[in-house]
C-alpha cells in the first residue's frame, strides 16, 4: 500500500510532457497554504456575513439569502482555487483526504493552520464591520437542541459533505464544474434543513474564528467533534463504495492542475 501510494505521488508530480509542475514543488507550498487562507477567509465572510447581514439588515437580506450564501461561495471558491490547493477550506476535509490516502500527512499541519488563520481573520473582519451582533455570525445549537444531538447532526452533515467531496475526487472531478456544483449544492441542501438545529457548520475553522473573536467557546467543541467524526465515517463509506484511493483523487486533493 505504501509503495503504491508513493508511486501515485510520484506520477502526479508530472504534468503535460513529463515536465515538473510548479505546484508540486515543495518550495511552492506557500502558494497552496495561502490559497487555503484566502479561500476560507472568503467562505467565512460569506457564511458568517450572511447571518450578520440578515440580523442587521433584515429588510434587505432574508433568511434564504443568508443560508444560500455559503453554498454559492463554496462553488465559486472551488472554481477559483481547486487547481491550486485542492480547495479543502475545512480541517475536516483535509483530515478526510489524509485518512483516505489522497493527501500527505506531512502537509496536513500547514493546511489546518492556514484554515484556522483564515477563519480567524474573517471573523476579525466581520467584527470590525458588524461588532458583536448575533453571536458574530457563529454557530450555536438551536433552542432545545442538546450538545450530543448537535454533535450527531454535525457528524451526519459532514459525512454527507465528505462523501460528496471524496466521490467527486475519485473520478478526477474535484477540480472543475462537477465537484464545484456538487459540493456547493450539498452545502445548500444541508443549510436549508439543518440551519435551525446547529447552523450546519460542518467546519471547525468556520465556527472557531467567530467564537474566538466574540470570546465565547462554550459550544465550540460541538463543531470540532461532529465534523471530525463525520470525516472519519465518510472515509469508511468511501472505501465501501469505491475501494482504494486513486491517482485522480490524489491530484484533486493536492491541487495538481490537469
Amino acid at each position: 500500500m505504501a509503495k503504491r501510494r508513493d508511486d501515485r505521488a510520484a506520477r502526479i508530480r508530472l504534468t503535460g510532457a513529463d515536465q515538473p509542475s510548479t505546484f508540486s514543488d515543495p518550495k511552492r507550498e506557500w502558494r497552496r497554504v495561502f490559497a487555503e487562507v484566502w479561500g476560507i477567509f472568503l467562505l467565512v465572510v460569506a457564511s458568517a456575513g450572511g447571518v450578520l447581514a440578515h440580523d442587521v439588515f433584515p429588510d434587505k437580506v432574508n433568511p434564504a439569502m443568508a443560508v444560500a450564501a455559503p453554498g454559492v461561495a463554496t462553488t465559486v471558491i472551488i472554481y477559483m482555487l481547486g487547481d491550486v490547493s485542492g480547495a479543502h477550506l475545512n480541517p475536516a476535509v483535509t483530515l478526510g483526504f489524509a485518512l483516505r490516502g489522497n493527501f500527505p500527512w506531512l502537509r496536513v499541519p500547514g493546511y489546518v493552520a492556514a484554515q484556522f488563520a483564515g477563519g480567524i481573520a474573517a471573523a476579525a473582519f466581520m467584527r470590525l464591520l458588524f461588532g458583536l451582533a448575533d453571536n458574530l455570525g457563529s454557530n450555536v445549537p438551536g433552542p432545545g437542541v442538546s450538545g450530543p444531538i448537535a454533535v450527531l447532526v454535525e457528524a451526519v452533515l459532514t459525512t454527507g459533505l465528505m462523501v460528496t467531496i471524496l466521490g467527486s475526487a475519485s473520478g478526477a472531478r474535484n477540480v472543475g464544474p462537477n465537484a464545484a456544483l456538487a459540493v456547493g449544492g450539498y452545502t445548500l441542501v444541508a443549510k436549508f434543513w439543518a440551519w435551525p438545529l446547529t447552523g450546519a457548520s460542518m467546519n471547525p475553522a468556520r465556527t472557531f474564528g467567530p467564537d474566538l473573536m466574540r470570546g465565547e467557546l462554550t459550544h465550540t467543541w460541538i463543531y470540532f467533534a461532529g465534523p471530525l467524526i463525520g470525516a472519519v465515517a465518510a472515509v469508511g463509506i468511501e472505501w465501501l463504495l469505491k475501494g482504494p484511493p486513486t491517482e485522480s483523487g490524489d491530484r484533486a486533493a493536492q491541487g495538481e492542475p490537469k
